[in-house]
């Protein structure tokens, strides 16, 4: 009798990193670094409609609903090439899924305050993960009705908000520039050589996912739509930043919008 196993190419049934299967997600999936703010995301969610809650590696799934809307929120831990698995496995589970990231940021721009968010309209990696699909630098778009969405919540809910390009890294000190005593840094990449560059190519802030999550949805072809909206963590001209108690209003602010685009994108019925 033959035994049907996955390929080394690819996961079929339940996905080997993120521990879910067809059925165990959403159509509408927020992402997020940090398993505790995922946590925090679930407890928005309607009273006694979550459906599956997983936990593999550094990935931590909820899924539910949100004013009846089902709705996942997945942890990734942090960075592009995390990013490429949790998609690319969760595009496995669910047709035509759309991606928002709800994450942190770094804001490089002036004008632009703590706690306040950057909807990104577009990214720039100085990532690598991404030149496996799109050649190396490639500038890639947020999908428009969810980066649309994404400005009409920050609008309704009130909140401070900016739009731009944002640059995402593979690093979080060296590649953003940071100088950490003891971890000398290369004179080029020091931010006096790189801010006015990133400048010059409209970037308003750092992160480090963006630039991976929307190069998947530009080349899949499975219908992908993906988005971003980042609070602001950090003011890197400045050198301002990490306030703790800043922080949870900033990422309540954050978790409120990419809950509320996907009540909008769900009601849009010009918009899948």
């Amino acid at each position: 009798m033959s035994v049907s196993r996955d390929s080394s190419e690819f996961f079929t049934g339940k996905q080997y990193h993120i521990g879910a299967g067809p059925g165990d997600l959403a159509k509408y999936i927020l992402l997020c670094g940090d398993p505790a703010r995922a946590e925090r995301v679930a407890q928005s969610f309607d009273k006694r409609t979550i459906f599956f809650r997983g936990s593999h590696r550094e990935f931590v799934i909820f899924s539910g609903k949100y004013r009846g809307i089902p709705v996942s929120v997945m942890a990734t831990g942090i960075g592009p090439d995390n990013t490429e698995i949790a998609v690319i496995e969760a595009a496995q589970c669910i047709a035509r899924p759309t991606f928002i990231r709800i994450g942190s940021c770094g804001a490089i721009a002036d004008g632009i305050r703590l706690g306040e968010l950057v909807i990104s309209r577009d990214a720039i990696p100085r990532e690598n993960t991404s030149s496996f699909y799109l050649p190396q630098g490639t500038r890639v778009r947020a999908s428009v009705p969810v980066t649309a969405a994404l400005i009409a919540s920050a609008r309704k809910l009130g909140y401070d908000y900016h739009t731009g390009t944002t640059c995402s890294t593979s690093s979080f000190y060296g590649g953003q520039c940071r100088e950490v005593p003891g971890f000398p840094i290369r004179e080029r990449a020091k931010r006096k050589y790189v801010f006015p560059q990133l400048s010059r190519q409209g970037v308003v802030n750092f992160e480090m996912e963006s630039s991976l999550l929307f190069t998947l949805a530009r080349i899949s072809t499975l219908g992908i739509r993906a988005g971003s909206v980042c609070a602001v963590y950090a003011e890197r001209r400045a050198n301002n930043g990490f306030d703790p108690g800043m922080l949870a209003v900033a990422e309540k602010h954050c978790i409120e919008v990419g809950l509320e685009s996907v009540r909008l994108l769900a009601k849009n019925k010009a918009v899948r």
